[in-house]
């Protein structure tokens, strides 16, 4: 796998973490105590690694941790989910991006209703979803905006489920 490739997909994995705005230096991460594997994964970083926010540095070392713990399938996987990643336009990526701020942004009441949700959607054979997102995009943004209430209020007055 090419070194840039690598990179960006480390950059995407420290990126996935909580973001916080830590600029004491009392929680950097030094150099030395990387570990050979994660110096070896974040080589392409030595240069910059002493001058860098000590919270990239503990979310680059939580991604090279996650990256030496992901099987070869796994990393094959995320090369290729990054390799689409690069494929999108920017527009579709800040899309992206908002979208997934908002989905951080709820409870997590409502982020399991949306798992929940996904996951029924995913169950359901493909011509019907197919259907479905057909349906969507031909909906006007009012619609839309009424669908999801309709469905906000279907959620509400479901029976609560124990997890």
């Amino acid at each position: 796998m090419k070194v840039r490739t690598i990179l960006a997909i480390m950059a995407l994995l420290a990126m996935s973490g909580t973001v916080a705005d830590d600029r004491d230096s009392t929680n950097s991460v030094t150099w030395d105590s990387l570990s050979e594997q994660q110096q070896q994964v974040l080589s392409p970083f030595v240069v910059d690694w002493g001058g860098m926010r000590a919270d990239r540095q503990q979310r680059l070392a939580r991604g090279a941790d996650r990256w030496l713990g992901m099987s070869p399938e796994a990393r094959d996987g995320a090369h290729m989910r990054f390799a689409h990643w690069q494929q999108l336009p920017d527009e579709r990526r800040d899309r992206i991006r908002m979208q997934y701020q908002r989905y951080r942004d709820l409870t997590p009441d409502e982020r399991r209703h949306v798992r929940d949700n996904f996951r029924r959607f995913q169950q359901l054979p493909e011509d019907r979803r197919q259907e479905l997102r057909r349906r969507f995009r031909e909906m006007t943004p009012e619609q839309r905006q009424k669908a999801r209430e309709r469905m906000r209020q279907h959620q509400a007055d479901r029976p609560k489920r124990d997890h």
